[in-house]
């Protein structure tokens, strides 16, 4: 039986055609290099640039270790009790998360009256 479409060529592609390819993935490759470069090996001026912290509240550097604990536990206080009287308005899964908050809050508190004791024993 004779076909009434005859078989395609085996080669179709041209020699400029198969550089004009090898080319775009040359330059896909490079793109794909460049990109991964950028996220993955930052340039070295990013890199080595000291962090500068924001100076709109700023601790006085020459604050001693007492006057900071004693206000880290007075903020402390102050938040378990804002949690406390937070959860008193609310029922079911919002309340216990709230007191687990608090639970939190006060647990820290108990670390810095600690390390406040450690500071200055109270004899």
């Amino acid at each position: 039986m004779d076909k009434l479409i005859p078989d395609p060529p085996f080669n179709t592609t041209t020699p400029n055609a198969e550089a004009l390819r090898s080319e775009e993935l040359l330059k896909d490759r490079e793109a794909i290099k460049r990109a991964l470069d950028y996220y993955l090996d930052p340039p070295k001026p990013y890199a080595a640039k000291p962090r500068r912290p924001s100076t709109m509240y700023l601790v006085a550097p020459d604050m001693d270790t007492e006057s900071l604990l004693a206000q880290a536990c007075e903020s402390l206080a102050s938040a378990s009790v804002l949690a406390s009287d937070f959860a008193t308005n609310l029922i079911g899964p919002q309340r216990n998360t709230v007191l687990a908050i608090q639970q939190i809050i006060m647990l820290a508190e108990l670390a810095v009256n600690r390390a406040l004791d450690n500071v200055d024993p109270q004899t």
